[in-house]
């Protein structure tokens, strides 16, 4: 990838996949705060789309792109096959997960684990890649147990590029898959950003993006001035979204305003409106919605109006109004 098409590239901030987080709800919102901000579904397993209800998984709303699908599993066949079905889905890019540490995806052999084997991912994105007519890129760790990350993960970038992967997201911890918890896995083992920065120096050719421990957008251009490509943020974009997507398009990418969350809520309603008629209950959209005024005075009204209201039978845009009534405009 050049720098100059790095430099207007979407995965320069993007929102990780989270899982029971960022469902199709979670990702309209996120795109109403954000208009360039990359953002991916919760992950989604390649038999799950082949053999589940394919449009519960992979149905989204066209004002999410740029949007990417991140598949788990570790049979090329079937994440070709997976692939080759969302290719009707028009995704912008379909995304291998070998970072997730939960035991159900140890289980099926996919995720963290496959740090350990990296020509078997090559063998699945190279099948993935001849399936899709978007890029192929991963998202992975430095290692896993007992592994030096030194070796582990040169050795996995060189692999797996090689078989035609060149964009690459680097969540900076190890995975320890037996111990630890997912939760634990995410705090406790330690950060090494200056691995991912050597990467990026022994690698100039790929396109790599830093995960882990980022809290705040100046934490991620403070990254990308490191020379990093791309910066992906967890929880923090989702518990406090205004802080880190609000101010995004502008300081990243050099387009627009920051964004008001009073707009924001406004510009929801719609979305919201069409939810309801559909059959829809508005705490499955507002339940994402809950940090948006996270700060600011009357937030604790808004969260509890709608924490405790939204999921009751008929509630509608009423409530969401009452909720944002108790907020107040900072002048």
């Amino acid at each position: 990838m050049s720098l100059a098409l790095s430099k207007t590239a979407p995965s320069r901030l993007s929102v990780a996949p989270m899982m029971d987080w960022t469902d199709r709800h979670c990702r309209v919102f996120h795109r109403t705060i954000s208009a360039r901000a990359l953002l991916y579904t919760e992950m989604v397993t390649a038999p799950a789309v082949i053999h589940g209800k394919r449009a519960l998984l992979l149905d989204y709303s066209a004002a999410e792109h740029p949007v990417a699908l991140q598949l788990g599993g570790s049979d090329p066949r079937e994440l070709a096959e997976a692939t080759r079905i969302a290719r009707d889905w028009g995704y912008d890019e379909i995304n291998l997960n070998c970072g997730c540490p939960s035991d159900r995806v140890q289980s099926g052999a996919f995720g963290a684990v496959l740090m350990k084997s990296p020509d078997l991912v090559a063998e699945c994105v190279a099948a993935m890649i001849e399936a899709s007519d978007v890029e192929v890129t991963v998202k992975c760790r430095i290692g896993v147990d007992d592994d030096d990350p030194a070796e582990r993960l040169p050795g996995f970038l060189e692999t797996v590029s090689k078989a035609g992967v060149s964009r690459f997201t680097i969540h900076a911890r190890k995975a320890w898959l037996q111990g630890l918890s997912p939760k634990d896995n995410r705090e406790i083992p330690p950060l090494d950003y200056d691995l991912v920065y050597r990467m990026k120096a022994e690698y100039p050719h790929l396109d790599l993006s830093i995960n882990g421990g980022v809290t705040t957008l100046a934490e991620a251009e403070a990254h990308l001035a490191r020379g990093l490509d791309g910066v992906m943020i967890g929880r923090a974009a989702y518990h406090d979204p205004m802080s880190v997507l609000g101010g995004a398009d502008a300081a990243i990418w050099g387009q627009g305003a920051p964004a008001d969350p009073f707009a924001v809520a406004e510009a929801m309603k719609p979305y919201i409106a069409d939810h309801l008629q559909t059959g829809g209950r508005l705490h499955q959209i507002t339940r994402h919605m809950l940090g948006l005024f996270h700060g600011r005075p009357g937030a604790r009204g808004w969260r509890r109006t709608l924490s405790e209201g939204a999921t009751r039978p008929g509630a509608g845009l009423p409530l969401y109004d009452a909720a944002l009534a108790a907020v107040i405009p900072q002048e």
